[in-house]
């Protein structure tokens, strides 16, 4: 059976999709399969932003097929963990969830390397350089993640 991981950001134009594409470049794609999605709907339907597209592009990813589209209560019935990226995304998918099982499921991505820093920042009003300090947290969580994933100790 392929583990489902969910990679949850706010409009999934920006953190999601690159984490999405970054993890799915480190696991295996028939044990594991990635996706994301955003708590808020304004961007259902749109590629990721331009500048998550370029710097994923910059580090060999092509994320530029990914669509958006909203996180929703049955998500919890796809997905054995969901990561979200900073403390409104985690209340905001905590608020849906109907049981300990669903609770169970989600996690902080940064919670997974022990940063000091427990949020993925929205780089969505930054310059370029945000996305590119965004990718590198992403990807060091993303190594965590998958290394963990084929321990199976996740």
């Amino acid at each position: 059976m392929k583990l489902k991981v969910l990679m949850v950001c706010l409009g999934n134009i920006c953190r999601s999709p690159l984490a999405e594409g970054i993890l799915q470049s480190k696991v295996n794609s028939e044990r594991i399969s990635v996706d994301s999605a955003g708590t808020g709907g304004w961007h259902i339907g749109n590629q990721p932003d331009p500048r998550s597209i370029a710097v994923a592009r910059k580090y060999g990813l092509d994320i530029s097929s990914q669509r958006c589209r909203k996180f929703s209560v049955h998500d919890f019935d796809e997905f054995d963990i969901i990561y979200v990226m900073d403390k409104s995304n985690y209340e905001n998918v905590i608020a849906q969830s109907r049981n300990s099982t669903d609770l169970s499921k989600i996690r902080l991505l940064l919670s997974e390397i022990g940063s000091s820093e427990i949020e993925v920042p929205d780089p969505y009003y930054d310059s370029e350089n945000g996305f590119e300090k965004v990718f590198q947290m992403i990807d060091k969580a993303c190594d965590a993640i998958a290394e963990k994933l084929e321990r199976n100790t996740i």
